[in-house]
């Protein structure tokens, strides 16, 4: 199943990363070697399993220098594919092809990276009700992108910013006065269509929150036998989201507490960049500059 990104999110961040590698001149390397006229095609190849994303972007990557340009997908987003899968092939101007590649794999692999990295967490809590989900910690600028990557990847999307969702820390706590005074005024001023939850990280806490009508709590950094003592607690009444330094190896144990979600800052914070290669084409007639 297949994931489209607004392409007004696809053209801001393409042209904001081709700006930022051609400056003021160009491609000072390839338009003193390569024809205006040559033309070329190459291919997008994953040397490792992966789950595919961000084939927008590096589509828009080429078309924003070559609008002709050709670019055939043979596997979508969203999609598994094994180590040396070509993925995609690309033909058109070769100055477009050669200037674009970077702009196209970095998105590409930063995308991938993150999708493939969600599904392994997705995998790992398979057979329970919990859902991974992603946190506010992104690269700034490219939010969108990175929590699309992540639905690519089988997981689900968190409050998008500050403005869509109420999420009460313990800082909002202590400079309101307390928990009682927070939520008064949110209750006095917040929408009704705005889900307010409550981040605790102790049972008694919990037990204080639960007396207030709220959408959900976030257990934080709790371990697991207190986790399974707080969602026993939470049951029925609010929708449960376990945080705090969740790990491939400590995943499954939490989801086996019963929580409803499991959010993961490490999906967009610090996933590992997935290798890929943009293969040139032998017979390609951009081989013979003459």
């Amino acid at each position: 199943m297949d994931y489209p990104l607004p392409n007004y999110l696809i053209e801001k961040a393409v042209r904001e990363a081709l700006a930022e590698d051609l400056g003021l001149a160009g491609d000072i390397t390839t338009d003193l070697i390569i024809p205006a006229d040559a033309r070329g095609a190459a291919a997008i190849v994953v040397r490792e399993p992966a789950r595919i994303a961000g084939l927008d972007l590096a589509e828009a990557a080429f078309r924003a220098l070559d609008p002709g340009v050709t670019f055939e997908r043979l596997v979508d987003n969203a999609a598994t594919a094994e180590a040396g899968a070509t993925i995609a092939r690309v033909e058109g101007q070769t100055r477009a092809l050669l200037t674009g590649e970077r702009t196209a794999l970095n998105f590409f692999g930063l995308l991938c990276g993150i999708a493939t990295q969600t599904a392994a967490f997705v995998a790992k809590v398979e057979g329970t009700k919990a859902r991974i989900a992603d946190t506010r910690k992104t690269t700034p600028g490219l939010r969108g992108l990175e929590k699309y990557a992540v639905r690519c990847g089988g997981g689900v999307n968190h409050r998008f910013g500050l403005y869509d969702a109420v999420l009460v820390k313990d800082n909002h706590i202590a400079a309101a006065g307390g928990l009682g005074a927070a939520l008064e005024r949110l209750q006095a001023h917040a929408g009704h269509t705005v889900k307010i939850e409550i981040e605790v990280d102790t049972l008694d806490q919990l037990r204080d929150v639960l007396q207030f009508p709220i959408d959900a709590v976030l257990l934080d950094n709790m371990d697991i036998p207190t986790l399974n003592e707080a969602v026993a607690l939470a049951q029925g009444k609010v929708l449960t989201e376990a945080s705090g330094g969740v790990k491939l190896e400590t995943v499954a144990a939490i989801a086996q507490t019963g929580v409803d979600l499991i959010s993961v800052g490490a999906l967009t914070h610090s996933p590992r960049n997935l290798d890929s290669s943009f293969e040139w084409e032998p017979q390609s007639p951009s081989r013979s500059l003459s």
